[in-house]
């Protein structure tokens, strides 16, 4: 039985192992992409992802999403991604368009018309889903759950406490994790120690097309090096979903920090339930990180 999945992305490098293992998990049915402005511009992330969907001739529908977060200004990580988010391979020209409907619009359809309960993975920032819970709360019912690279219950990435995919759009991280749904998140405290080793990546250019266009975009990613391992935080939401005995989960109540000076964008995870808040959330607290790098192994031999 596979599971049907709808993912939210910003391409950025690691998205795009972790779109590639969307596209080929067995457990995965991808039914449709959307992009928002996070590592790179909108219109970087967009051109990333039909670049990509055009590499693989995957016949995944596109829609394009929130350019900007919904109360700040955008904070890109191009020092970790590159200029154009995905700098390092050269993808050939393509025609592929993005849907003429915003990307809200695109989930709530592809919802609705669902036969079974959709689960939506989010690879960054939290935009377009506090859009679609905004604009389309009647939707809800047929997100089977929400599975989210974001977040952390100990340091931060983009500020000493905050993550980046968080900490660039509070406001919609708050307004998810206050909606109801059932959410997994697996943040900096797996992310972080979810790597591939020197010696796996130097194997990617011999194994497939997919290998050889991952390790020149990995040549030119900055978290972590070549040299001593690649930290794959947008992967662990897809291994999450289709291995997530890797994962260990704990029952926490999340609440975003939106107003801290020092702070914002913080995921405040109330691991010992000192706030008496009742857990909306499973937090992802430690990985297999063995498992993680065989699962990729694995994923990235399946695809072409």
């Amino acid at each position: 039985m596979r599971l049907p999945m709808i993912l939210d992305t910003d391409p950025g490098i690691d998205d795009a192992i972790a779109i590639a293992a969307a596209l080929y998990a067995p457990q995965c049915e991808l039914k449709l992409i959307t992009t928002v402005a996070g590592n790179v511009s909108l219109e970087k992330t967009t051109r990333n992802a039909l670049q990509l969907l055009n590499f693989w001739q995957a016949d995944i529908p596109l829609a394009q999403g929130a350019a900007t977060p919904l109360l700040r200004p955008l904070h890109s990580a191009a020092e970790v991604h590159g200029e154009s988010g995905m700098d390092g391979y050269d993808f050939v020209e393509h025609q592929r368009q993005p849907l003429s409907k915003p990307a809200f619009q695109a989930i709530r359809d592809t919802l609705m018309v669902s036969a079974e309960p959709v689960t939506l993975v989010t690879i960054g920032p939290l935009t377009n889903i506090a859009l679609l819970l905004s604009h389309y709360p009647e939707c809800q019912f047929n997100i089977r759950r929400l599975v989210m690279m974001g977040g952390s219950a100990g340091r931060g990435n983009f500020t000493p406490n905050a993550e980046f995919n968080i900490a660039i759009d509070p406001e919609a991280a708050a307004r998810v994790f206050h909606s109801g749904l059932e959410i997994v998140m697996c943040g900096l405290d797996v992310t972080n120690r979810a790597t591939l080793t020197p010696e796996f990546l130097a194997t990617l250019p011999a194994l497939n097309k997919t290998g050889h266009m991952l390790h020149a975009l990995f040549s030119h990613y900055r978290s972590g090096s070549m040299a001593t391992g690649l930290r794959m935080h947008d992967l662990c939401a897809i291994a999450w979903l289709v291995r997530p005995e890797l994962f260990t989960l704990t029952s926490c109540f999340v609440a975003v920090e939106t107003q801290g000076k020092y702070t914002s964008g913080t995921t405040v995870v109330d691991i010992d339930g000192k706030l008496k808040q009742k857990p909306n959330a499973q937090v992802a607290l430690d990985i297999d990180v063995e498992g993680f790098r065989h699962w990729v192994a694995e994923v990235l031999a399946l695809a072409p």
